[in-house]
């Protein structure tokens, strides 16, 4: 165990945790929300610093990030938990596994041990994915200033829930987020035990602080597939910068969310329209392969810059960060 960044000690040994947008009061002997922060004798420990439950090299596609070393590989790791409880989770074996037993999973990693195979294997970044990186943030900030220390990238891939303290220490660190953006305020609420607001803050402050990132929806059908769900996304990523690349997502039924189909790719075409009437300049249909939304196109003379085919990469025209036709700036982390 570790003691806990973020929180602050109360009377009759109880804690307040500020590591999240949740801010749990833990009384002595009980957990946070995401049943990996524990108040020992009045002390907050985080339970997973070095558990690592999964190792993987990943295209960096599968983030999805798609304007960040396109075609890179990343060394992904997790821990078990998570802030949320989403009923459509398809990692809910590790991110709610300790919501339901008391013990901890993993094999003890050091940080020096995770960098050090990022970059035997060729890696070009460290990703903390797969449930939420902020549950255990504190081996995230080791493993991150360590590989910043050796020129290798950092991303997350976030809810959004980072408390904005939180955010403010990892983001001199944090090269790039892919975060989610479920849908209504009514949403979060029903599906995944959160509010919406806390999320948006998180876009704007990562987007602040120079951390590149790139927003992900998950439609579900009948959940968040409406016009006016898929507008007022939209328009909010607008609103906080028009080059941030959206990624609509097909869903398919899993965990507790068996109800309802996979998403029709009409749908996720209408979104990408949507997405496009807003004034965003980059679009993405996620989980569909083969049908054309997966492509980057300049936003000004529309020439096909990076062709893909699900994680692959089949062409990548983009050179010096600029459209290799016009020449116009095409935002993102480029090699």
């Amino acid at each position: 165990m570790k003691e806990a960044m973020f929180y602050e000690k109360l009377d009759e040994k109880k804690v307040r945790c500020f590591l999240c947008a949740h801010h749990c009061l833990i009384k002595e002997d009980k957990r946070g929300i995401c049943c990996v922060r524990k108040n020992i004798n009045g002390t907050l420990y985080s339970l997973v610093y070095g558990k690592v439950v999964s190792m993987n090299i990943d295209p960096i596609e599968k983030k999805p990030l798609f304007h960040f070393l396109p075609g890179s590989t990343s060394f992904s790791i997790t821990t078990v938990g998570c802030n949320f409880r989403c009923e459509h989770c398809q990692n809910f074996e590790i991110s709610q596994y300790p919501k339901e037993h008391e013990d901890i999973p993993g094999q003890s990693v050091t940080p020096e041990a995770i960098v050090e195979a990022a970059k035997r294997n060729g890696c070009e970044s460290v990703s903390y994915t797969y449930t939420e990186p902020t549950i255990f943030l504190e081996f995230a900030y080791d493993c991150a200033k360590l590989a910043h220390e050796k020129g290798i990238k950092n991303v997350f891939v976030s809810n959004g829930y980072t408390s904005p303290e939180a955010t403010r220490v990892i983001a001199p660190y944090l090269d790039g987020n892919n975060i989610d953006l479920k849908g209504g305020d009514d949403f979060y609420k029903k599906i995944c035990g959160a509010k919406l607001e806390p999320v948006k803050d998180t876009i704007r402050l990562m987007k602040e602080l120079g951390v590149w990132v790139e927003v992900t929806t998950l439609i579900i059908p009948d959940y968040n597939d409406s016009e006016d769900d898929l507008r007022n996304i939209a328009e909010f990523i607008k609103s906080v910068d028009s080059f941030i690349p959206w990624h609509v997502t097909q869903f398919y039924p899993t965990y507790k969310l068996t109800d309802k189909p996979r998403t029709p790719v009409k749908t996720l075409r209408r979104a990408r329209e949507i997405g496009f009437e807003v004034g965003l300049k980059y679009v993405y249909e996620g989980n569909v392969p083969g049908e054309g939304g997966e492509n980057t196109y300049c936003p000004d003379c529309k020439e096909l810059l990076i062709k893909r085919f699900g994680f692959s990469i089949i062409e990548n025209k983009i050179k010096g960060g600029r459209c290799s036709k016009c020449g116009i700036e095409i935002e993102g982390v480029w090699k």
